[in-house]
């Protein structure tokens, strides 16, 4: 029962990072683009478009923090791991649900509690760029914290989760 329980849970809890970090192929694909269309514009046209440029290190940015939950979900974060790879899989299960715990848990939750006033203070202004020229919509950006937090920790439950079942 409880495995059935914790496998339910584990379905649910990655399949938004999962599904996020796959979407956020399209942000690469849109960088991809719109950096071409720059560069074009720029040197040969001699036109320079502030608001794409913008729009490029937005959706780096976004890349960033969408991926980070997918990469985790994937076993793809950084890791030092001079002495983990030597270790036997009961010592991995046991220094990951430590970092998870006492380490990522931490990070995402004051992550999380901290951006809340910085990103609700950025919708209720409607804060757009400072530069001439640039994006209308900073505060939708600056949302993705939020969901950063959010996916991650979604993550680290499924994570935790998996380290009890008896796979």
């Amino acid at each position: 029962m409880f495995k059935n329980i914790n496998q339910i849970c584990q379905s649910i809890l990655i399949f938004f990072p999962k599904f996020m970090g796959k979407i956020s192929i399209w942000f690469l694909f849109l960088m991809i683009l719109l950096t071409t269309f720059v560069v074009i514009a720029r040197y040969l046209f001699g036109i320079g478009i502030l608001s794409l440029q913008e729009l490029i290190i937005y959706a780096h940015g976004i890349t960033f923090l969408i991926c980070a939950a997918y990469a985790m979900s994937e076993d793809q974060h950084v890791r030092v791991d001079i002495f983990y790879r030597r270790f036997s899989d009961k010592k991995k299960k046991a220094i990951n649900l430590f970092g998870n715990i006492f380490l990522l848990q931490p990070m995402i939750w004051t992550i999380l509690l901290l951006s809340f006033d910085y990103v609700s203070f950025s919708w209720e202004i409607k804060e757009v760029s400072a530069e001439p020229g640039g994006l209308p919509f900073v505060y939708l950006y600056k949302s993705t914290i939020l969901i950063f937090s959010i996916l991650l920790l979604m993550q680290s439950f499924a994570n935790i989760l998996s380290y009890f079942s008896d796979d």
